[in-house]
């Protein structure tokens, strides 16, 4: 089994390697329809012909290792599985403890171990892509310590949910996905709650904006859009990257709104306005709560659907991975690899909804600003900081893309009547 297992999984690989990099290099169409060219969505009309050139190559690259990268963690869970490298986790963990409080996040930092090793160097041909292009600016240091910081808070959390996963699944065989998203819900409530103040700031430093004139202006946005906000956050970014961003994000005492530094340096006050307008959409027309309630639901298919998919698998194949059943914490990459094949058919929805999203937001920035010149002028500026494909390829499109794209938003602006 072990040798066909190889044999079948490079094969197929190789064909999907073949084939999407044939769709990338040859056979997807980059640039602007015909009826599009010469407006403010053509590139061609705010990129010169060298970032164009960049623009193109940095997109497919970055594409192609998206779609490397896609299939690389159901090739290590079942590989996992297929070897007894799971079950050698397994006694591994109940060798050091018999308590499942600590036999469990054993098994667990082994498999983040493993997974992690095994991807980094796809993460790392990532990094260097971007510093090659002149996006990234972070030294390796620094990104490695941001690779550290992920793993561990990955892993913490991780472990501390997959324990609570299996003393249900050991104590309510039938009813352990109900119970499990039951306990899912509050978390994810704190999870958001906190993020802006304990997770954020592990990773960059936060600190009031540094204008206080623009600062005045954008509180004055969001009192009239009721969103409770005392001060706006300017994050240092520009040691990181030279991509923009902005966003409003927490729930309650917590919710903060932030700015790049990048986005302060590379777009005029007008623009700046305009991007904050489209974060304080977001909070006026409740996506924040609308995500969560999204997320609630999905997590209550996917746990259902995972617990049926998830008894299938283990009693067909259990006994040839040597795990003894659904209860044994081996049988985890099993259950990993179906919530995340779940997860990749759910994801072209998802970003459907998020694309929806982000156009409403614009359309509510528009009508708050009422500047359409600087709207287009910060859609431009970002598309040229980021390299971006502002026409993506389709497949492109819905399987990566959560803001419509460039030619879309631009489009949209530069149609509407003020």
């Amino acid at each position: 089994m072990k040798k066909r297992f190889v044999i079948w999984t490079a094969g197929i690989y190789i064909l999907y390697v073949l084939v999407m990099g044939a769709y990338l290099f040859w056979w997807a169409d980059f640039g602007v329809p015909e009826a599009y060219e010469g407006t403010g969505a053509d590139p061609a009309t705010f990129m010169t012909d060298r970032q164009l050139e960049l623009s193109q190559d940095y997109s497919r690259y970055q594409s192609m290792l998206y779609f490397l990268g896609l299939p690389l963690e159901w090739i290590i869970y079942l590989g996992v599985l297929v070897f007894g490298v799971s079950r050698l986790f397994r006694d591994f963990g109940e060798r050091v403890s018999r308590f499942t409080f600590i036999n469990i996040p054993i098994y667990v930092l082994l498999l983040s171990t493993l997974t992690w090793v095994l991807t980094f160097p796809l993460d790392y041909a990532r990094r260097t892509l971007s510093v090659n292009y002149g996006i990234g600016t972070q030294s390796f240091t620094g990104w490695m310590r941001d690779q550290l910081i992920s793993f561990w808070i990955g892993t913490l959390i991780m472990a501390m949910l997959i324990t609570v996963l299996y003393v249900l699944i050991r104590r309510f065989q039938k009813r352990w996905w109900l119970y499990a998203w039951m306990l899912m819900i509050p978390f994810m409530i704190f999870m958001m709650y906190i993020q802006p103040v304990v997770i954020d700031p592990l990773y960059n430093d936060f600190s009031r904006l540094s204008n206080p004139q623009l600062e005045e202006k954008i509180l004055a946005m969001a009192e009239q859009a009721d969103i409770p906000a005392e001060r706006v956050y300017e994050v240092n970014m520009s040691e990181k990257t030279n991509a923009m961003n902005a966003y409003v994000n927490g729930i309650g005492s917590n919710l903060r709104i932030v700015l790049w530094d990048t986005t302060l340096n590379k777009l005029d006050e007008s623009e700046v306005l305009f991007i904050m307008a489209h974060e304080i959409g977001h909070y006026v027309k409740n996506h924040l709560l609308w995500m969560l309630a999204g997320s609630i639901a999905v997590t209550f298919g996917g746990l259902y659907v995972g617990y049926r998919i998830f008894h299938v698998v283990i009693n067909r194949w259990g006994n040839t991975w040597k795990v003894k059943g659904v209860t044994d914490v081996a049988s985890l990459p099993a259950l990993l690899l179906i919530f995340s094949l779940l997860s990749f058919i759910a994801n072209p929805v998802e970003l459907a909804v998020s694309r929806n999203a982000e156009k409403s937001a614009d359309e509510y920035a528009i009508e708050m600003t009422q500047d359409r010149e600087a709207a287009v002028g910060s859609f431009q500026q970002l598309t040229v900081t980021a390299l971006s494909d502002v026409n993506p390829p389709a497949l492109v499109k819905y399987l990566r893309y959560g803001h419509p794209t460039m030619m879309e938003r631009i489009t949209m602006l530069e149609s509407y009547q003020q």
